[in-house]
């Protein structure tokens, strides 16, 4: 049987991302006022949840273009593991809107958090469905095997949602850690394939 092609669901999950910085951009508001320095004050938080949340989202971009470049072939179980990837990633404006708006209340932090819990969850399905299909010696599968950070974020996450509600910005120092933490991008599969290609 002749393998699917990876061209269209990179090219889908690009413009899908590309939309969501869009949408997210588009809901920040012209500021009240005359003008002045401190017009720019209530829009602070706003501001502070797009960038981490813009910054998010060109994490997920980067390492699923990295993720896609070590793939060889796709099933129909890697495309509704992406178009699942994408449903969460379509929350991120709606989150990110919330907490901007209420970002003193736990709630929001909350919620934010347990949707980049479930995108960083239908992350590791995904890679895990492309190496189900690729076998277990694909240069995806070498390249990613322990995944520390990965574990690490999925942890962190998790324990952000409830220490929201002990107070929000613990969560929200939380959640800048583990961009922190990605905003190097993963060379692991940048090595893989450059060390599959030398002589």
């Amino acid at each position: 049987m002749r393998a699917m092609s990876k061209g269209r669901l990179e090219a889908f999950s690009d413009g899908v991302i590309a939309i969501l910085i869009t949408i997210m951009v588009l809901e920040l508001r012209i500021p009240d006022g005359d003008g002045r320095w401190n017009a720019l004050a209530p829009l602070v938080p706003k501001l502070m949840t797009y960038v981490l949340s813009f910054v998010f989202l060109g994490i997920y971009w980067n390492n699923h273009h990295h993720m896609l470049h070590a793939t060889e072939r796709v099933s129909g179980g890697v495309l509704w593991a992406n178009l699942h990837l994408l449903f969460w990633l379509s929350l991120v404006p709606l989150v990110t809107g919330w907490m901007g708006e209420h970002h003193r209340e736990p709630v929001p932090a909350a919620v934010y958090g347990f949707v980049l819990l479930m995108a960083a969850v239908a992350y590791t399905i995904l890679q895990g469905r492309i190496i189900a299909c690729q076998g277990p010696r694909s240069r995806l599968a070498i390249a990613v095997q322990g995944d520390a950070k990965g574990k690490m974020s999925l942890l962190l996450y998790a324990l952000a949602i409830p220490l929201a509600f002990v107070h929000p910005a613990i969560a929200d120092l939380m959640y800048v850690g583990v961009a922190l933490m990605w905003l190097v991008p993963d060379r692991r599969i940048e090595r893989a394939l450059t060390n599959e290609v030398q002589p």
